[in-house]
């Protein structure tokens, strides 16, 4: 009894009170919060930026992952442990180390390759292609670290047996292991739109935090709450946090029951 309500505490104060600061804030006069920051233009735009950043970068994600994590344990190669042990580098290095490194690969003044882009038509950073890259790369392992236990679990017999009989490594992905790892990419891209949407640092870094051209969500509620609009920032972070939120209850909701 002890240890649960020391665990109830500790998420309480962890989690649910800080996120219920936001909501109460954001709610503090009705609604009214809500519907002047999605009256402004400079939010309205920030959150559809947020989302063709997010979607764009869970795409990315959720193929390479896929891939990587067959790779991973259908395979054995020389340095797959380091490929293993890269994939897990977003979680030990800051977001802004992220953002630092693109800048100067990618820089279009003193970066190795931005003056050659940008030569040929393509700007990076300050740019949605940068604001992806570091997106893609704060969320790359959470595909990748749902869909590898899966696939260890379930092995190859089925795989094995499909191309005795002939299929193709098409055929064989999509109708044996792509429907037995599917849940684990369902929760794999869940984390990582959520994860996206509520990217930061790097994103800040990597984009220049221009208003109505690489300003993304969490930047404005940056921006909103410094210059003491925070009515404002308070509804925006409610909305990225309800995005989060709603698509984990979603998830769990439609995920057939154990035994079903």
């Amino acid at each position: 009894m002890v240890k649960r309500v020391i665990v109830v505490v500790y998420l309480g104060l962890l989690v649910l009170w800080p996120v219920g600061l936001v909501v109460a804030n954001s709610f503090a006069d009705g609604a009214d919060a809500l519907v002047a920051a999605l009256s402004d233009p400079v939010v309205v735009n920030a959150l559809w930026l947020t989302v063709q950043v997010a979607v764009v970068s869970v795409v990315i994600n959720t193929v390479f992952g896929i891939g990587v994590s067959l790779l991973l344990v259908r395979h054995r190669f020389p340095g797959r442990w380091l490929l293993s042990v890269l994939i897990d580098l977003p979680l030990s290095v800051s977001p802004v180390v992220v953002g630092l490194a693109i800048v100067l690969v990618y820089g279009g003044v003193d970066g190795w390759f931005g003056p050659t882009l940008e030569a040929g038509g393509l700007q990076v950073v300050f740019a949605a292609p940068g604001m992806v890259m570091a997106t893609v790369f704060v969320a790359l392992p959470l595909v990748i670290r749902e869909v590898v236990p899966v696939l260890r679990e379930i092995g190859d017999e089925q795989e094995q047996a499909a191309r005795t009989l002939g299929a193709t490594g098409w055929q064989v992905f999509a109708r044996i292991t792509l429907p037995a790892i599917r849940w684990a990419v369902v929760y794999g891209v869940v984390l990582s739109l959520a994860r996206s949407l509520g990217e930061f640092g790097a994103v800040k870094i990597v984009s220049g935090n221009l208003i109505n051209r690489t300003q993304t969500a969490t930047l404005v509620v940056e921006q909103k709450y410094q210059d003491f609009e925070q009515t404002t920032a308070y509804a925006t972070a409610f909305l990225l946090a309800f995005a989060a939120v709603l698509c984990l209850v979603v998830v769990s909701v439609i995920r057939p029951k154990e035994g079903s």
